[in-house]
């Protein structure tokens, strides 16, 4: 498939997806999974960055019309977006010449689990921050940061099983 079909493809889904189906999603008042970010970890990697930031700008911005959350998605996704490259070179040890090869799919387990996690719970952390705007509820913001990057990773993690393509 043409990456540019891909990457729209993969915008439209993951918007639906959460707007429709997981933004009704909520497990004992604290899970609540945003899946949604996971089209930032893989849209392919540029020495660009201008591309990424604006499409995840308008993912959260999309995010946030549909859960009338007043821009605290589009804020703490595209900090994940612009915060990317630094968790790419350092989790991966690659440099910008490995740009156009990289693949999240062809690394190993550990090093894809430690990249997802690192963005994951930054995202969390600044959303959960955001929804709650006080440092007296800093429990529930580590609570609901802890419990929803859990979910969303299991859920991240299960869809990548489940829809891999054999390598051979």
């Amino acid at each position: 498939m043409n990456k540019t079909l891909y990457i729209i493809f993969l915008f439209v889904f993951l918007l639906l997806l959460q707007v429709l189906v997981l933004n009704n999603v909520q497990f004992l008042g604290y899970i609540n999974p945003y899946l949604y970010i996971v089209f930032v970890f893989l849209y392919p990697l540029r020495e660009n960055r201008f591309p990424i930031l604006i499409l995840s700008f308008l993912l959260g911005l999309c995010v946030d019309a549909f859960s009338n959350s007043g821009g605290i998605h589009a804020f703490s996704t595209l900090f994940i977006a612009y915060i990317r490259p630094f968790f790419f070179r350092a989790v991966f040890k690659k440099t910008t010449s490995d740009y156009l090869l990289f693949d999240l799919r062809h690394e190993s387990f550990d090093k894809v689990f430690n990249y997802t996690t690192a963005l994951t719970i930054i995202h969390h952390f600044i959303l959960f921050n955001l929804i709650n705007f006080s440092f007296y509820n800093l429990s529930n913001v580590l609570i609901n940061t802890l419990f929803s990057s859990v979910f969303t990773l299991l859920l991240y993690f299960l869809g990548s099983f489940i829809f891999r393509r054999k390598l051979t």
